[in-house]
């Protein structure tokens, strides 16, 4: 097998050949179709998450095939499956226990904690991947498993409010409106600054508004989904926040939030994270989106560009969602 591995937090990462790994309990490897690259691969390879080890493959969108199978593996050889993010929980924590396996005690993240999918070939816990349709496009079927479910999890936790705000409008931005759009919402776009390319990509996308960042939406927000990881919007999404609105950041990292005055808050206004996904959320999510129609907006790279495509969304010259094809 090949793979994109770093070997040291802020290095590039360093195209690889390993002996293909024999599956143990429980799981498969997967012959990889293709794996997006999500803003999480940058804050692990930037060393903005805690505890990188190296060397470690990044890539946690994963479309693959089941290649071969361990014991007590859940899918035959030939499958197409998907993994995303969360890699394996251990069942019995008490937050595992309570239907919140996102915030496990002892969890495994796939590209982070465990080998994910910038390669030829990775290994899963098979109990922890989702069938999917084999006849779907690989590439535009991989932003889906992590951007697209953590979008999907920061609408829910916004509840069910009509004026919905998304601040960024990269590859889970982009998703969630298309479901927010099909619920019957209005969604109201905050980009960058000058950023005019993004902000026709969401007025083509069917926004009700678009402005930069700092700008005050024509009406008040019911909610807003943060998924740029800017904590000076926090304060500028609660100002645009109706009372009793809820602003979700959405993203596993942020910048430090700046200190705003209790005013804006007040008013049974809200401020949530969303931690990571849950199985029972990629299951409702990967339900929904053929239903809703959901389409990413995916430029595609081979392996062994996976350093340019991770300078591409640091930079923010990506529209959309990136996605390499081994």
């Amino acid at each position: 097998m090949r793979a994109m591995a770093l070997d040291e937090v802020g290095g590039p990462l360093r195209l690889i050949e390993r002996v293909d790994p024999e599956p143990g309990r429980y799981e498969a490897r997967l012959r990889v179709l293709a794996c997006g690259v999500c803003r999480t691969d940058l804050h692990v390879v930037d060393g903005e998450l805690p505890g990188v080890r190296t060397p470690v493959i990044p890539g946690h969108e994963i479309v693959g095939e089941v290649e071969a199978a361990g014991l007590g593996c859940v899918f035959e050889p030939g499958r197409r499956v998907g993994v995303g993010w969360l890699g394996r929980a251990c069942g019995r924590c008490p937050f595992c226990l309570s239907g919140r396996e996102n915030l496990c005690d002892d969890p495994l993240f796939t590209g982070y904690t465990r080998d994910g999918g910038f390669a030829t070939k990775t290994l899963v816990d098979s109990r922890f991947a989702y069938p999917l349709d084999a006849a779907a496009d690989a590439a535009e079927t991989a932003p889906l498993l992590c951007a697209g479910l953590i979008g999907w999890r920061s609408l829910v936790a916004a509840g069910e409010g009509r004026r919905l705000g998304i601040y960024g409008f990269g590859a889970a931005g982009h998703l969630i409106a298309q479901v927010a759009r099909w619920q019957g919402r209005r969604f109201f776009v905050f980009a960058r600054p000058g950023d005019a390319e993004a902000q026709a990509f969401a007025r083509a996308r069917g926004a009700d508004w678009v402005g930069g960042s700092g700008e005050a939406p024509p009406e008040p927000l019911d909610a807003a989904i943060i998924f740029a990881p800017v904590g000076e919007l926090v304060p500028a999404a609660l100002r645009a926040t109706q009372r009793g609105g809820k602003v979700v950041c959405g993203g596993i990292h942020m910048s430090d939030i700046p200190s705003f005055p209790y005013e804006i808050l007040w008013g049974e206004r809200q401020v949530a994270s969303v931690a990571n996904l849950t199985r029972a959320d990629a299951h409702a999510f990967l339900a929904v989106a053929p239903r809703a129609g959901v389409r990413a907006e995916v430029t595609t790279y081979p392996l062994e560009k996976a350093n340019e495509a991770l300078d591409d969304l640091r930079s923010g010259r990506l529209i959309g969602a990136a996605v390499l094809l081994p």
